[in-house]
């Protein structure tokens, strides 16, 4: 997910570029369909609003840059998972927050249609029960969260109303500092709070009260710190990475690892490449893209016409300036490998960042994705491993939070 209101998390599928799929044995194929099978960490939301384009028709990643539909999930074996209501960071004002809850209230809305237009193939679920009988009767799992609390503005109240329409995971902040937290990214270099801030332990107890997991990817180190020493539930990391294997500010160090996992916490692994690994610069690429960013800026809603040109210059950019060195399968599992030495197969799960700048070579789309059981059984991981690592894991802490639902 990424940084305008114009087309949300949709924007960051145009930083994709092209992979190639690695054949899996039909026995693990085959075991991968039967496990059930959820991402933490889905932007995919945002392309529900795109003109044109469907939920239900199968699309292809090197044309739209799309990485998630319903095709591709059955192809790819992915059961469903948390369908993030996104928004990017704007001001912290009274304008900022009222356009910010908005526009937070349409994309949940957008979420609770494609469920309502389908229900032979999509339900909301709402704990953590839910999940199981959904993926038995084949439909697709929807649960859902925010990705950053920015569109609560300064009334911890309103996560109620988010509650209600079936929220159950919340990250406090994203690329930037905001009223609730600490970013792991803030341009500034610098914290604010160093962690959370008032108002943003009044919205970890409301997210205690009410039974939402607390999610701190996006957040500083120090916001971790405090929801670990504040928090009665188990906290979870939708989309992250290894700081051992890469040292990036959205990653986390080993001794985080250790501390969210003695809580009963979960790292859910991430799959964005420029988290994953450091790649060489590619300054006209850079220049191109943020010329692209920098027209979709300009606000306005999309329409088809524009789509068709955004997809056409970000093709010409692909064509000119191609990548050369984007971070491949290997890398990811190289992440999740680490994340299972340090903390075991009872606190990491996936959590991609599928439509929001995930994939990587090799795992392109969630076609791929039985080529994460296919390596995590190559691993010596055994199947009840795999399964807690693909839904078991963070169904634990959804039901820890619902456990201690308005204690």
């Amino acid at each position: 997910m990424r940084r305008t209101l114009v087309m949300g998390a949709a924007l960051v599928a145009l930083l994709a570029g092209p992979a190639s799929a690695q054949a899996v044995p039909k026995k693990v194929q085959q075991l991968h369909q039967k496990l059930l099978t959820l991402d933490s960490h889905m932007d995919t939301p945002a392309s529900l609003d795109l003109p044109g384009w469907s939920i239900e028709e199968e699309h292809d990643v090197h044309l739209d840059y799309t990485q998630v539909d319903l095709p591709r999930m059955k192809k790819g074996g992915l059961d469903g998972g948390f369908w993030a209501i996104y928004t990017s960071q704007g001001p912290l004002t009274v304008e900022g927050f009222h356009k910010a809850r908005d526009f937070a209230i349409l994309r949940g809305v957008s979420i609770r249609q494609m469920v309502a237009a389908d229900p032979a193939n999509f339900a909301l679920a709402l704990e953590a029960k839910d999940a199981a009988p959904i993926a038995a009767a084949g439909k697709r799992v929807v649960y859902m969260s925010i990705e950053n609390a920015y569109p609560l503005g300064e009334d911890v109240s309103l996560l109620q109303t988010f509650y209600d329409m079936g929220v159950r995971v919340v990250g406090f902040a994203h690329f930037a500092h905001n009223q609730f937290a600490d970013s792991s990214t803030d341009p500034s270099k610098k914290p604010r709070y160093g962690g959370l801030s008032p108002l943003g332990k009044e919205l970890l107890k409301e997210m205690n009260r009410l039974g939402v997991v607390p999610d701190a990817s996006h957040s500083s180190d120090q916001v971790l710190d405090d929801l670990l020493a504040l928090s009665t539930t188990p906290v979870l990391l939708t989309h992250s990475g290894c700081k051992a294997i890469y040292d990036h500010p959205r990653n986390i160090d080993d001794d985080h690892l250790k501390a969210l996992a003695a809580k009963g916490g979960v790292i859910q692994m991430n799959a964005y490449g420029s988290y994953l690994k450091a790649s060489k610069p590619n300054p006209e690429r850079q220049k191109a893209m943020g010329a692209l960013f920098a027209s979709l800026r300009e606000g306005g809603a999309i329409t088809a016409e524009k789509r068709a040109e955004l997809l056409a210059r970000r093709q010409e950019i692909d064509r000119l300036y191609p990548e050369t060195d984007r971070a491949t399968f290997d890398d990811f599992m190289t992440h999740m490998l680490h994340a299972l030495k340090v903390v075991g197969p009872d606190h990491v799960g996936i959590g991609a960042d599928w439509d929001g700048g995930g994939g990587v070579v090799g795992m392109e789309d969630v076609v791929d994705l039985p080529k994460i059981t296919d390596a995590l059984l190559k691993a010596g991981y055994s199947e009840a491993d795999v399964q807690k690592i693909w839904s078991g894991n963070v169904l634990r802490v959804l039901a820890a939070a619902e456990a201690k639902k308005g204690k």
